[in-house]
This record gives C-alpha cells, structure tokens and sequence, in this order.
C-alpha cells in the first residue's frame, strides 16, 4: 500500500499524476474546523462533493476510528487518514469516432467539435457522443482516465449545441477539471463564436443582458426568464464582423455560458442564427446546405491547468459557414 503523509500547514500535496498510484492519504491536522472545510481547503485535486462522498462511504477515520459525518469537528493534531479506493470504469461503450485534435497533452484535450455530435450522453443521445470517442481515443493512446468523482472519464468543463461546431476542452484530470471550472467561473477562459444571422443591426456592436431561463411552455427550449422568476443571468457583447446584405457576420464573446445562450439572445434582439430550427425562422431561407445552424466557437482561451501558460485554440471556420457567406456576398454585390 502507498502512502503519504503530511501536514496540512503548510501542506504538501501529491501532484494530479501521484493520484494514479496513490491509495492512503494521512494527514495531521494543525488547523482546526470542519472536516470536510478543511480537507476541501487543503486537497484541491478533488472537489469538495467527492471528498464529502468519501467521508459517507467511509473512507476516512478520525484518529483511527471511522469517520462518516462531513460537519465533524476536527482539533489540532487529530489524526486523518482517507483511502482512496479505485476509480470505477464509465459504464459507456469506447466507440472509435474520428477526432479533430487542436490541442492535447496528459492534462486536457481540446477538440474542434462537428455538428450533429452531442457532447455527452442523455436520453435519446445513448452512443455517438464526444464522451464514447474520448473515451476510445484516450484508450487507444495507452491512457488510464484518473477518475473524476471516482469514475474513470473526461471531465466536461463546458458544453456546445449539438449543432454548434467549434474548440470545446476536456480535462484528462480531476485536478485540471477543477482548475478549468475555476477559469470559467472567474471568466478568466474566454470564448468567442462566430454566426451568421438574418437581418443587419443598425449598431456595430452591442451587449445583450437578459436572464434566460427554461422556456415555460415549450420543455425543449429556452426563453428570457426574469432572475425572480427562475431565469439566471446571461451577458453577451456581440459586434459585427462582416455585414452580407440582409445577412450579418457577428462574432460574439460570452461573460456567461447558458444553455442555449447565443442562440436565445441573438433571436431576443430580432437577429436569429441562420438555419437555427429551434429559435430561427425554421427553415434554411438561403438554400445552403448547412449540417447545423450557422454558429461556430471558433477561438478558446484558457490557462493551462498544470503549466499556468496561455492557451489559444483556433478552431477553423466550417467550409458549410463559408460556403454560406460567400453565396451571401455575391447575392448582396447583385442587388
């Protein structure tokens, strides 16, 4: 059995590629308070639900005497010890879905995502996922998943439409999931979209600062929900990148990072996504065959959760998005 023993002031911590073989963590305390306040504060690698899931399921002891209640009272110099009992496998298929990488290494992968692939399973969406590809990807490149929560799998830090392509990350790490859930909170990681929608702005730019919310008729869909009202606060600066006759190129910067939030804002000022069949115009008015509606994340910034450098992922504009903004030029020359 491996173990490391510590103090937690000042601590010192295995690093996110010590978990793999790490399987006892003892730790004495010099730092009174809550228990699982204390180990949260202290052990950054996990969250603090899968810290407090340990201490249920009893996988800590209190001065050699098992522990199972997270608001225990801990005293200088109590005794800890947490086992970390093995990362389960994800009960989902590894399925071999080619990858457009822009970016990997042993802590995070950062994918230029297609239409059509939804990013994690749900009803109706069981196979064919980003999750079933990573899964066989990682496998297939010799990597063991650490686990996150105690489940070997990538950790989902953001999401995008099924049909919005563009960058998305993962993390490989609990550790790196952490900090990159850290970064969107704080909107240190910044992402910008691109779209074409109908209709042409008067302004070159704008701020759309409207609460969405689940729509409350139509389940599927999302609305402008007032914040007394269930809605939650959504920001996005939009300015114009091209204007295409009764088209406009707009590239977008989100503060937040709602369901649906470029989708719902942009139709709530009168500029739907063309070819958006939830929230557009239905069908596709230009008669360009697009494989999803004409909005692209085209640019991520992060910082690097292990290197702390910046990152710049570039995902290149979708030919369909092209090919649409070129027939939108000529037709604009022509009139």
């Amino acid at each position: 059995m491996s173990e490391l023993t510590q103090s937690l002031n000042p601590p010192t911590l295995p690093t996110s590629e010590d978990l793999s073989d790490l399987e006892t963590l003892s730790l004495t305390i010099e730092t009174p308070g809550r228990l699982d306040s204390i180990l949260s504060e202290q052990i950054t690698y996990f969250s603090r639900s899968r810290l407090q899931k340990l201490i249920a399921d009893g996988h800590v002891t209190l001065n050699d005497r098992p522990c199972t209640d997270k608001k225990t009272q801990v005293k200088l110099n109590d005794y800890i010890e947490i086992t970390v009992p093995p990362t389960e496998p994800m009960a989902l298929p590894a399925e071999d879905i080619p990858l457009d990488i822009l970016f990997e290494d042993s802590s995070i992968i950062i994918i230029n995502k297609p239409a059509g692939m939804v990013v994690h399973p749900a009803p109706g969406h069981s196979s064919g996922t980003l999750v079933n590809a990573l899964l066989f990807h990682c496998a297939a490149q010799g990597e063991t998943l650490p686990g996150i929560n105690g489940v070997q799998r990538p950790g989902i830090v953001h999401r995008l439409d099924k049909d919005t392509t563009g960058a998305i990350v993962i993390a490989k790490t609990e550790q790196a999931l952490h900090h990159l859930q850290a970064q969107f909170k704080t909107k240190t990681a910044r992402r910008s979209y691109r779209g074409i929608v109908y209709g042409s702005p008067k302004a070159d730019e704008g701020t759309i600062n409207a609460p969405i919310g689940r729509h409350l008729r139509e389940r599927q869909k999302q609305a402008i929900i007032p914040e007394d009202a269930g809605g939650r606060s959504a920001i996005t600066h939009w300015k114009v990148q091209e204007r295409l006759g009764y088209f406009t190129s707009l590239e977008y910067e989100l503060e937040t990072g709602r369901t649906h939030q470029i989708r719902v804002h942009t139709t709530h000022i009168g500029y739907p996504i063309v070819g958006d069949p939830l929230y557009g115009a239905g069908k596709n008015l230009v008669k360009v065959n697009l494989t999803g509606q004409a909005l692209h994340a085209w640019r991520l910034r992060l910082i690097h959760p292990v290197t702390e450098e910046w990152i710049e992922a570039i995902a290149p504009i979708p030919k369909t998005m092209e090919t649409l903004a070129d027939v939108l030029r000529r037709r604009a020359r022509s009139q």
